[in-house]
């Protein structure tokens, strides 16, 4: 039997009572397992602490997942937040540097809501701060007064793109995701292609132009309930397989 490959999973920072934690959220971690077949592994977000050559040697994959937090506006030219927003300097002191080192490596790589603008922003994009603030915009934000089950329930059509990757692994050109995010892309960075939109023309997932391995970045949350969701799992299941090929490869 072949090893699982090792999967590092983006670690938000919390502080509960005195202390400061690394956590990731459970179905990050269960669709990794279920949907990718991988083994996941915790990244902290420990910054310049980590010796990012020696952590990418030995990861097959790395999911960014999704986070109350937003990225800090410094870091793509944007206006201050508003007032409120959760912020996570530690984790974006790890992410953006961690993103193009994976690129660079050939690690196969997925983001998601957050991890979605992380890459964006990292590559130089800008992103909006307020959604549903954008006159022409749809409001991305779930319904908080609603049971989860409701607020990752189907809100809109997504309309994949032809010719690229979610195309290539045979998604229906338009199906229905969830949405819950109240940020999202206001400038595409350079390097990333447009692989599907909103009704809205929001960009919702992009690939990297001439990565190496798998690099798909998608504003929604496929790791929900991903095994009972065929479009979900797709995504899942080619970024796993892509994971297994640098598995057997190292």
């Amino acid at each position: 039997m072949s090893r699982l490959p090792i999967v590092g999973v983006s670690a938000c920072t919390k502080q509960i009572g005195h202390n400061f934690y690394h956590t990731a959220g459970d179905k990050y971690l269960r669709a990794v397992v279920v949907g990718a077949g991988g083994m996941p592994l915790i990244v902290p977000a420990l910054g310049e602490l980590l010796a990012l050559p020696q952590l990418l040697e030995q990861l097959d994959g790395l999911l960014f997942t999704g986070s109350p937090s937003n990225v800090e506006p410094h870091h793509y030219a944007g206006a201050a937040s508003a007032p409120g927003t959760l912020h996570d300097s530690a984790r974006d002191a790890t992410t953006l540097p961690l993103i193009r080192a994976a690129l660079d490596a050939g690690v196969p790589l997925l983001g998601i809501c957050r991890g979605f603008q992380e890459i964006n922003v990292a590559f130089g994009g800008t992103l909006h701060q307020r959604v549903h603030e954008i006159p022409g915009l749809l409001d991305h934000r779930e319904p908080k007064e609603q049971p989860v089950e409701v607020q990752y329930g189907p809100r809109h059509a997504l309309q994949v793109q032809p010719g690229g990757l979610l195309d290539g692994i045979g998604l229906p050109r338009e199906f229905q995701i969830n949405s819950i995010h109240g940020q999202g892309v206001a400038r595409l960075a350079p390097g990333l292609r447009v692989e599907a939109l909103a009704p809205d023309g929001l960009v919702e997932a992009f690939s990297v132009e001439g990565a190496k391995s798998f690099a798909l970045g998608v504003q929604w949350h496929p790791e929900w309930q991903v095994a009972s969701n065929p479009n979900y799992l797709a995504i899942f299941q080619a970024f796993g397989e892509a994971c297994r090929e640098r598995a057997g490869q190292r």
